[in-house]
Formats: C-alpha cells, sequence, structure tokens
C-alpha cells in the first residue's frame, strides 16, 4: 500500500516524539514513491527539532539526500514545477526560508517559476522582488506568468523593467510579452515591441514572428499580420494556425477559408487547432456543404474527436442552420463541457428557437454544469426574443447568485432583455447599478426608452451619455433619431445631424435613412428630400423612407412620383414600399394607379401579406370602389381585426351604415374581438347614416359588453353622432358630463354640426373653448366664420379674419383632385393655371346655362364674402369640384364614372350642382371630400343630402 508524499510527511512528523529522526525515515520511506518529498519532509522536520540527535540517520536509506545542496533543492522545485504542484512548492519554499537559501538567485528564479507556472502571481512577485542579482530567464518567468495569468498590463511592466534594468530580451521574452499585447489588445505597445525585436535581428525567428502576427490579428490589424505571414521565410503549421484563427476571430472568414486552401495546396497538414478556426470561419459565413466536407476529413483521417472539434462542429452546424445535426454531436464527452452546450444553446436562439434553447438551458443545471457569461448571454437572449419576463427574472436571480451581474455584456443583456419585455423601469435600475458602461450600455438604454414610446427619456439619456464622455455610435445615433422622429423634435433631431456631420456618419445608409425618417415625421419633407438627394447609393430602404415620409405627410403626388422613379431606377419595393404607395393612390383617390400596384402585388405575391391585403381594402374603399374593396376582403385567407376595421370603415365613408353593421356582426361571430378603432369606425358610421339608436347602443356595449372603457374618439363619435342628427343640445349635455376632459377635436364635431343647423349662439360658446383648446387651428375660425357668414352677422366675420391674420393663421384653400392617365390633376377656386383652362371654363359656362334651365339656383349662402349676389355666383362657379369635374367631363369618354376627391368638407352649393351635372350628362359622378363619399347619380346623391 502506498501512502501520498503529504501523508507521508505528516505521519513522519506524526512519528519523531517517539523515535530517532533515522528509524521514523525508514518507516516511512517504505510507503511512498516519491522520495524526493519525503526527504524534503526529514530535513523540515529536522530544522524544526534541532535539539534531537540526528546520528542515526546517516545510516538511513536515503543517505544521498541528507545534506541537500542547490542542485537538490532546484531538482525538487524542477519536479513541482513539471507537476504544477504547488502545495510541493510550497514546502520547499518553507525550507529554504528555514535554511536561507531562498536568497540564492538560482534557487530564487526556481521559486519565481514555480509560482508563476501554477498562477501564484502575488506569490511569484515577492519571490522575485526580494531577489537582488536578476538575470533574463528570471524576469521571462515573470513576463510569462503575467502574460499567461494576468494582469496583464504588469507583464508589460516587468519588460519594460528588465529593458531598463540593461538586460537583453531574448527569443523567450518576445513571445510572451507580445501574447500580454495581444490579451489587453495593446497595439501601441506591441508596435514598440515590434521594433525590439527588429533591432535584436529575431525577426526572422519562426517562434517569435508567429507570436508577432497573432498579436496584431488579434488586435484587428489582420493587413499587417498578413504582411508578416507573407514574409516568413519558413512557416510552420503553427504559422499558418495564427493566420488562419485571426481571420476567423476578425470575422474575415473568407479570407480564413481561402487562406486553408492555400494551407492544403502547400501540404501543410492541418491540426484540430486549424480545423477549429476554418469550422468557425464556415459557421460564419453558413456554409454548410464546406463544413461537412470538414467533418468529413476528421472522420477520414480518424482525428481525435477531441471536446474542442466537437465543440466547434456543433457550433458549425447550429450557424449552418442544421441544428438536428448539432444536437446528434451533442454526445457524451460534450455533454460534460460548458462550451458545448453554449454552442448548442446558442445555436437554437440563433436559428429562432429560443424555447428549446431555455429547454436546453433547464437540461444543462440538472446536468450540474455551471454556466458560464456565454451561457448567460444566450438564454437572456432568448428570453428577450419570446418576451419570457418572469423566466428573464429567474436567470437574473441566477446571475446575481454566482455574481455575473457586475459583467457589462451581461448587464447590457439583461437591459435589452428587460426593454424588449416592455419594462423599461427595471432595465433602467439594471443600467444605473451597472459598475462599468460601454457605449453598449447606453445603447440597450436608449433604444429601449424609444422602442417603449418613452422618447422623451432616450432623449435624455442620449444627453447624458454625451455629458459622461462617451462617444455615441451609429446604434446610438439611429435610436436618438428615432426618438426625435417619435417627438417631432426638429430642434433635436438638427443637433443629431450636425453631429452626423461632424462624426463623418452621413454617408452610412442607416442612418440616412433614419434621418429622413426624423426629417418627414416633423414635418420637414424638404430637408428630407435634400438629404435623399445627396446619397448617391440608394437602396429599397432609402427609396422607401422618403416615399413614406411624402405619403404620411399629405405629398401622396410627390409620394407616387417618386416611386415610378424608384421603378425607372431598377430598385425592387418590398412590401412596406407598397403600403406607402397604396396609402398615397387612397389619399388621391388615384383608382387606376391603385389597380396597377394591385396587378404588381398579386405578381409578385405580396399579397399573401395581411397587411398588403388590409392596405388594399382601404385603397378601394377610399378610392370610391367599395365593391372592390369588398371583394379583396371576401378572397383573404386569413383576416385579422384590422381587416374586419377596414371594410367597416369602407362602408362607413359610402354612407352604407347598415352594411358596416353587418361586417360588424360577422366580425363578432368570427370570434374577432373589436378593438377601439373598430368602434371609432362603426360609430362613424352610424353617425353618416343617421343610426342613432344603434349607435348609442354600440357606444353603451364597449364598456357593458367588451369590458373597454371609451376613449376621446370614440365620445367625438358620439357628439358627431348627435350633432348630424339634430340633436345639438344633448351633443352639448353629452361632452358636459363626458369622465374624460374634451380635447378639440370633441367640440370641433359639435361646430360642425352648428355650421349645418345655422345655430351661431351655440356655435359661438363653441367656438371658445375650441379656442382655449387649440388657438392654432385655423379651420375653428373658418368653421365659426362660416357660421356667421351665413347668418349675415358680417361684424363677426370681419373680427375673425382679424383674429387669424393677428394670430398668423391661414385658411386652408380648397383642393380637389382628379386622376387621369396615371396622373393626378390639382385644382384650386379659381384655378386658370391648367393647359386646359379654356376649355374647362368654357364647358362649366356651358353647364351653367344647362342647370339654370334645369331649376338650380346657387346658393350665395356659401360665400363667406360681403359683396354683391352677382360676384358671389361668379365665386361659386370657379368652386376646385366644380373645375375638376369639368376636366373630367372634357377628357373621358360619355358614361364613364369621374372620381373627385376634395381636401374639405363640399359646399352645399357644389352638392346641389354636382347633383344637377350627373343628371345632365348622364354620368355618375364620385366626389370624396373630407368626411365622407358622394355618389350622385341621376340628380341624387347616395348621402341623401346627410353629411
Amino acid at each position: 500500500m502506498a501512502y501520498t508524499a503529504l501523508s507521508t510527511s505528516r505521519l513522519l512528523q506524526s512519528l519523531m516524539p517517539a523515535m530517532d529522526l533515522g528509524s521514523s525515515f525508514e518507516l516511512c520511506f517504505r510507503f511512498t514513491n516519491d522520495r524526493h518529498i519525503l526527504c524534503l519532509s526529514f530535513h523540515v522536520s529536522a530544522a524544526f527539532n534541532p535539539q534531537r540527535d540526528d546520528s542515526h540517520h546517516k545510516n538511513s536509506s536515503c543517505p544521498e539526500y541528507f545534506n541537500p545542496n542547490i542542485n537538490t533543492y532546484a531538482s525538487f522545485l524542477q519536479d513541482s514545477i513539471n507537476n504544477k504542484s504547488l502545495l510541493h512548492g510550497k514546502q520547499l519554499h518553507a525550507h529554504l526560508l528555514i535554511t536561507g537559501l531562498y536568497q540564492r538567485v538560482f534557487l530564487g528564479t526556481k521559486l519565481t517559476a514555480m509560482y508563476a507556472i501554477c498562477g501564484r502571481m502575488v506569490d511569484a512577485r515577492q519571490v522575485f522582488d526580494k531577489i537582488s542579482q536578476r538575470n533574463c530567464f528570471l524576469y521571462n518567468m515573470m513576463i510569462r506568468g503575467y502574460a499567461c495569468n494576468g494582469p496583464y498590463e504588469e507583464a508589460l511592466k516587468i519588460y519594460y523593467e528588465m529593458r531598463k534594468a540593461g538586460i537583453q530580451p531574448d527569443k523567450f521574452s518576445f513571445p510572451f510579452v507580445l501574447k500580454a499585447c495581444a490579451s489587453s489588445s495593446a497595439l501601441e505597445e506591441g508596435k514598440g515591441i515590434h521594433h525590439h525585436i527588429i533591432s535584436a535581428g529575431l525577426e526572422s525567428d519562426v517562434f517569435v514572428a508567429n507570436t508577432l502576427l497573432a498579436m496584431y490579428a488579434k488586435c484587428r490589424r489582420t493587413e499587417v499580420a498578413r504582411q508578416l505571414f507573407d514574409k516568413l521565410p519558413e512557416r510552420n503549421l503553427i504559422s499558418w494556425n495564427a493566420m488562419i484563427a485571426g481571420y476567423a476571430q476578425n470575422g474575415q472568414a473568407s479570407d480564413a477559408l481561402t487562406l486553408f486552401h492555400q494551407m492544403q495546396h502547400a501540404n501543410v497538414t492541418p491540426d484540430a487547432a486549424t480545423l477549429v478556426s476554418v469550422l468557425s470561419a464556415c459557421g460564419t459565413l453558413s456554409v454548410l456543404q464546406e463544413g461537412k466536407d470538414i467533418h468529413d476529413y476528421i472522420i477520414e483521417n480518424r482525428l481525435e474527436l477531441t471536446v474542442f472539434l466537437e465543440t466547434a462542429l456543433i457550433d458549425m452546424y447550429s450557424k449552418c442552420g442544421n441544428v438536428e445535426l448539432a444536437r446528434q454531436l451533442f454526445g457524451t464527452t460534450s455533454k460534460s463541457y460548458v462550451a458545448s452546450w453554449n454552442a448548442l444553446i446558442a445555436g437554437h436562439v440563433h436559428n429562432g428557437h429560443p424555447s428549446e434553447a431555455l429547454i436546453l438551458f433547464r437540461q444543462m443545471q440538472l446536468e450540474n454544469i455551471l454556466p458560464d457569461r456565454a451561457t448567460i448571454l444566450a438564454v437572456v437572449t432568448a428570453c428577450a426574443d419570446i418576451l419570457a419576463l418572469q423566466r428573464g427574472k429567474i436567470i437574473h436571480g441566477h446571475i446575481i447568485k454566482v455574481k455575473f451581474q457586475s459583467d457589462v455584456y451581461v448587464g447590457n443583456s439583461l437591459v435589452t432583455m428587460y426593454a424588449k419585455c416592455g419594462k423599461p423601469e427595471i432595465a433602467r435600475k439594471v443600467f444605473d447599478n451597472m459598475p462599468k458602461r460601454n457605449v453598449v450600455s447606453w445603447n440597450a438604454m436608449i433604444a429601449g426608452y424609444a422602442q417603449n414610446g418613452d422618447s422623451g427619456e432616450a432623449l435624455s439619456l442620449f444627453k447624458q451619455m454625451k455629458s459622461a464622455d462617451m462617444t455615441p455610435d451609429q446604434v446610438t445615433i439611429l435610436s436618438a433619431l428615432q426618438a426625435c422622429a417619435a417627438l417631432s423634435a426638429l430642434q433635436e433631431g438638427k443637433e443629431i445631424h450636425y453631429y452626423i456631420i461632424e462624426s463623418g456618419f452621413q454617408s452610412d445608409g442607416f442612418v440616412g435613412n433614419a434621418l429622413i425618417d426624423m426629417y418627414a415625421k416633423s414635418g420637414r419633407v424638404d430637408i428630407a428630400r435634400q438629404i435623399f438627394d445627396e446619397i448617391s447609393k440608394k437602396d429599397m430602404v432609402l427609396w422607401t423612407a422618403m416615399i413614406t415620409g411624402y405619403a404620411q405627410n399629405g405629398y401622396a403626388n410627390e409620394a407616387l412620383e417618386l416611386f415610378h422613379q424608384m421603378q425607372l431606377s431598377d430598385v425592387k419595393p418590398n412590401q412596406v414600399t407598397i403600403l406607402s404607395v397604396l396609402r398615397a393612390c387612397a389619399d388621391l383617390a388615384a383608382l387606376q394607379q391603385g389597380k396597377d400596384i394591385h396587378d404588381f402585388i398579386i405578381k409578385k405575391r405580396f399579397d399573401l401579406d395581411i397587411s398588403v391585403t388590409n392596405s388594399l381594402v382601404a385603397m378601394y374603399a377610399k378610392c370610391g370602389c367599395v365593391e372592390f374593396a369588398r371583394q379583396v376582403f371576401d378572397r383573404m385567407s386569413e383576416r385579422d381585426v384590422i381587416s374586419w376595421t377596414a371594410m367597416i370603415a369602407g362602408y362607413g365613408m359610402h354612407g352604407h351604415g347598415e352594411e358596416s353593421l353587418t361586417i360588424f356582426s360577422q366580425m363578432l361571430q368570427a370570434n374577432m374581438k373589436p378593438d377601439h378603432v373598430t368602434f371609432t369606425c362603426v360609430l362613424y358610421a352610424c353617425s353618416h347614416s343617421g343610426l342613432v339608436d344603434k349607435g348609442r347602443q354600440l357606444f353603451e356595449s364597449m364598456s357593458r359588453v367588451y369590458c373597454m372603457t371609451p376613449k376621446v374618439e370614440q365620445y367625438a363619435c358620439m357628439v358627431d353622432l348627435l350633432g348630424r342628427a339634430g340633436l345639438l343640445h344633448e351633443a352639448k349635455d353629452f361632452i358636459e358630463n363626458m369622465p374624460l376632459k374634451p380635447n378639440a377635436g370633441v367640440w370641433a364635431a359639435l361646430l360642425g354640426a352648428c355650421r349645418i343647423y345655422g345655430d351661431f349662439a351655440l356655435g359661438a360658446y363653441v367656438a371658445k373653448h375650441l379656442f382655449y383648446l387649440d388657438p392654432e387651428d385655423a379651420g375653428n375660425y373658418v368653421l365659426l366664420s362660416n357660421i356667421y357668414a351665413a347668418s349675415g352677422r358680417w361684424a363677426e366675420v370681419k373680427m375673425l379674419r382679424t383674429m387669424m391674420k393677428d394670430r398668423g393663421l391661414k385658411k386652408t384653400p380648397g383642393c380637389s383632385y382628379i386622376e387621369m392617365n396615371n396622373k393626378v390633376h390639382t385644382f384650386l377656386v379659381g384655378d386658370r393655371s391648367h393647359p386646359q383652362s379654356d376649355e374647362i371654363y368654357s364647358t362649366l359656362e356651358t353647364l351653367a346655362g344647362q342647370m339654370k334651365a334645369a331649376g338650380y339656383v346657387p346658393d350665395t349662402n356659401f360665400v363667406l364674402h360681403d359683396v354683391e349676389d352677382e360676384v358671389k355666383e361668379h365665386l361659386l362657379s370657379t368652386h376646385s369640384e366644380k373645375l375638376a369635374i369639368a376636366f373630367g367631363l372634357i377628357n373621358t369618354s360619355p358614361e364613364t364614372p369621374i372620381r373627385i376627391t376634395k381636401n374639405l368638407r363640399v359646399c352645399g352649393d357644389c352638392h346641389s350642382a354636382t347633383k344637377f351635372i350627373s343628371k345632365i350628362v348622364r354620368r355618375e359622378i364620385i366626389v370624396r371630400d373630407a368626411n365622407r363619399f358622394h355618389l350622385f347619380r341621376d340628380g341624387l346623391c347616395s348621402c341623401r343630402d346627410y353629411w
């Protein structure tokens, strides 16, 4: 039976009080093979008992150890170094302290080496500092120890101390100091050491050269590393591995694979380290077949499938999207290795299987494998992807337990996870408690605020970031611009724009896109267009951003024109582009262009996208073709709440209230729960069809049946419903009893009803509330002015006009649009800018005579100027919708429907005149005004004069 050296040593010491040293030593010697440590224990014990008679030991079985010299101790220490035996090394150190031999340079160097090899740099440094006469080997051991164990900066300090002491570094010094530079990304220091290597004439030494190119590669200067590689007079396997690994680790996967093929052509046989780097490159590029070839090479050459190779294969298959093969490789060996679990878990997250990743993490815990930082990062990302807030909180608790919360990368992932789960307040607590933050930390928190609609906090934190001397990067800029866009914060957006120019980000396509979006949402499409025009290489995203900016700001003509330019530039639109173009078509009632887009949608199979088909329904309805809208709706294989709401709204704006209610009932039968927008649309439909009682029932059902609290939009619809029905004072009482504070939209609905029914007293009362709530809206002044003008109260009209002028407000001019041959023509009141103006006015003059003969009498109440009746009639005859109708009659064949869009509510006189025109010319005339559609046919209107 053999005892360990430690147990034997303890036995020896326990026997010494009862036996002489020689006898106790001989007894213990029989039970151990480690004679070095046994003899050391003997001498240590003797040293602690100097009064004992040790005459017997001279005849013991290990006489050569009784008077150990320096070489004997050096031999003992070398054994400790070779075996990384810290315990034995400490025992030797203790004896050297007792004997005083530790001051010998040779033994001190060995002690330093022992501690350095065992990773005990504090102890190594204490020994090192006590040695006065230092040599190159001693310095090298200290440099090596710090380079392998850290702190890496200390390795550099020792290197500089060595040079300062006049000791010339040798070929063993440079590899480790270069390793320290690589580990700490100390590129400038590495460059300086490169010069020292050249001065020492060691640049051609393959060992030194390999570590030099590895240093440049790890410091992300692969081009310098490659120059060194190409200049090497002799390359060994390590040279190739260092360069291939450098490319793979720096994201230059294509270069890594190319160099690997060159290595094969050079008949250099790869080893496991080579293959690990090559598999990493295959994973980065998602080149599955090449990765499989490497796997086949491993099998064919019967290479040992080490845990590192197995993990690299798992990682490669995962990144190439083949998680099944990755799981098959996940064998008994890899199950005990945390990196293998990490590769598989991260692979599932990368491939869109976050739930499976979390299941694997649970299995890993059951296998008692302790997660590391990479594990935590992967599973926190998985929680963020599926919004698994509670699971994320549990993992957060585990992070605190294992003390990973101080890791900046873990902190960043937690901030992102909480923000994505809609908890920016918890994300902020994590952010504030982080002991160290990098730019990613700030980006995660700023983006978290922006994505959760707290754009004000996002901008505030962006300013704090700059105050903290943290330089924003591209990601920061994108989030800050997103926040500015959401707030229409033009001034803050301009400041960020200046920073972008100073930082040289203006050429970045993503930044350009975000700038266009910010300026467009801030109402400055002119600046957005300047930025767009200055960018030479315009991709689909950029075109879409500018088209969307135009469409969202009411520049529908410009949006369609830019879309045509996009097509001529051979840039293919995507679904987002199409959504904006359909919106523009809808705004202009550009039916033919809308149909052309519909054909394009079918051709590109975009009709499989529910958001596109929803937009088609809305477009056809707004272009006056509710029957086409219904056809698209009926053909949809899948419908969401937006689909049903769009169809309800479509019928509602055409005055088909009953059809809207039918669709609403079908929606409920399909188990689709209506939202607030749905109720706004169905109440709107009731309002424009005079369905007062049904509207009341629906409004009450929101809280009673659907447990929904009505918002101010639904209250505004109810006021409009009551007001259109002439129930003005009931509408007033309804407003004054609202549980919510009425906004300008609610009071404006009642003011519009006062205009219809000529109640100037109530109108003046309502207007006071409106002028207080929204003093900058010119439409409210114009509406009250119309009420006064219709009652002949010209003094009040003049007063209101003066108020508008003093406040710098201007009335929105009436504007009508008509599409002809894929071009939208625009007309203003009294417009003579059109090339066909003479024909248009001649046609109107002819129609005026025919209309009067048929009984038409101009309604001069709709002229808001105190002038003679003859002048009023002339002003009425040149309203924009009449000019558009005349243009349509001139340029279309008989019996073709004429479709007009008006930006304001159609006036009563134009409404009456259009009924006469439709009968005289025997045409359908479809007019969409700011409120609804009017289908004129045979002298009647679909609104039944209720609008």
